[in-house]
């Protein structure tokens, strides 16, 4: 691993207005994440763990604190940079696949490449990770014609086209039985080694969480890192 971090995070805040009060979501949030490390963050629903990640993803910038991405901050561009940032260097796997529905599964994945206006070798890359994913033979079936894991499997595959060094998954299998969300977690680790980039995976089960390298608890705004007794007595009291 390089020694300089991957994302550094200094003193992040950020909090938002509702119901006549503000709320500060983030506080005093430190954070390093190394080149191709897998990194879990588990709290309590409402406690911030979407808001952290649109922070590290570049989609929504902090009040306060200093945020770098290979040691360049992300935040002092205009919004073109941090689009390109995004474009470049992030994905995102979502609990709700948010495929296109008037799209197949292969047109999905080629996606980020008509965004990013890199249509070279789009068709290609798309069909190889849809084979590597095993769902090449759904490659042109529309999202409904899918099952759960498979649209969350060409989900994966759209997060990852563009060989993003960052890879963001928010409650990745929260929507799928327990059986189809743990092949859908190792499928996602699988293809992690094989690509080399780093993983951050908000989620409630103890099971992905222990799957991945670390595991960090978000509480009152800041990130503390748990220890393997802490993470058993946190997933028992759940």
């Amino acid at each position: 691993m390089s020694e300089t971090p991957l994302v550094r995070a200094r003193g992040i805040a950020k909090a938002y207005d509702g119901a006549g009060r503000r709320v500060e979501v983030l506080r005093r949030l430190d954070l390093d994440l190394a080149e191709t490390e897998a990194v879990a963050v588990v709290g309590a629903s409402g406690v911030g763990k979407s808001t952290l990640l649109h922070v590290l993803g570049g989609l929504d910038p902090p009040d306060a604190g200093e945020f770098e991405f290979r040691g360049a901050p992300v935040y002092r561009g205009g919004a073109n940079a941090i689009a390109d940032h995004r474009n470049r260097n992030v994905g995102f796997v979502f609990q709700f696949h948010h495929l296109l529905p008037e799209f197949t599964a292969l047109e999905n994945v080629e996606m980020p490449f008509r965004v990013g206006r890199r249509d070279r070798g789009a068709r290609a890359r798309a069909e190889d990770l849809l084979a590597r994913l095993g769902v090449a033979h759904r490659a042109t079936h529309y999202p409904a014609q899918l099952s759960g894991g498979e649209q969350q499997r060409v989900a994966i595959a759209r997060a990852v086209a563009l060989a993003p060094a960052l890879v963001l998954a928010d409650e990745p299998t929260g929507n799928l039985d327990p059986r189809t969300g743990q092949r859908v977690f190792e499928t996602l680790r699988d293809l992690q080694a094989a690509e080399g980039f780093t993983l951050v995976l908000a989620t409630h089960s103890a099971r992905l969480a222990r799957g991945c390298d670390r595991v960090l608890r978000l509480d009152d705004g800041a990130l503390r890192a748990l220890a393997e007794t802490e993470q058993r007595e946190y997933f028992e009291s759940l």
